[in-house]
């Protein structure tokens, strides 16, 4: 029961992060066609899962509540697959071909690098 509350409470803060990168990236006026705020979310959660499952997997043996609430409730609520989803659906639906077309790649490439040089300094 302990590790679905954690995931219930991790979900929520990735959630309410989530938000505030959005909040965040309005506050800064970066607006225009391209999703920053997603693209950011999703680099960071990423960035997230990279060093916890590399480098702190070891330190978190026997804690299965708190990898869950990091990895699938934080991580989990912070990135998003769906928004992700629809601003390339709206970006295409606009015309936007070349925009939904490279948010697409960036988003995969930046990510798997992201993790990649994560592994790799560990």
């Amino acid at each position: 029961m302990m590790t679905w509350l954690a995931v219930f409470v991790g979900g929520g803060l990735g959630s309410m992060a989530r938000f505030g990168m959005g909040r965040l990236v309005l506050l800064l006026d970066v607006r225009g066609i391209f999703p920053w705020a997603t693209l950011a979310s999703n680099l960071i959660s990423t960035a997230i899962l990279a060093a916890f499952i590399i480098k702190w997997q070891d330190q978190f043996q026997g804690r299965d509540a708190l990898k869950a609430f990091i990895a699938v409730g934080f991580c989990g609520g912070f990135s998003t697959f769906s928004t992700f989803s629809y601003e390339n659906f709206l970006m295409l639906r606009s015309g936007l071909v070349g925009h939904a077309m490279a948010n697409v790649v960036v988003s995969a490439l930046a990510g798997i690098l992201l993790f990649y040089i994560i592994a790799r300094s560990a």
